[in-house]
């Protein structure tokens, strides 16, 4: 499969026409098929995939991203032993 470039320019008020070059089809063709099962046009699906996705944070470090969501988790309660009085 060839590496997939994209390439922009400004088109309009609306944003920007991107273009991405060597994806191949059979990707391509699995896309529409989700856009059809929504009911949505190919366009518009990966209009919202692409917004969703720069949204998202960027992880660079796995393990300090696994720490940082240990952190947000509260220490699980253990029960004492022996029934605990």
């Amino acid at each position: 499969m060839e590496e997939a470039t994209e390439t922009a320019k400004a088109t309009n008020k609306r944003g920007i026409t991107l273009t991405i070059r060597g994806l191949d089809t059979a990707i391509i063709d699995r896309l529409k098929v989700h856009a059809r099962a929504k009911g949505r046009s190919l366009e518009a699906d990966l209009r919202d995939l692409l917004t969703y996705a720069s949204g998202q944070p960027l992880v660079l470090d796995a393990v300090a991203e696994a720490d940082r969501i240990a952190a947000m988790t509260p220490p699980a309660r253990v029960a004492p032993m022996g029934g605990g009085k």
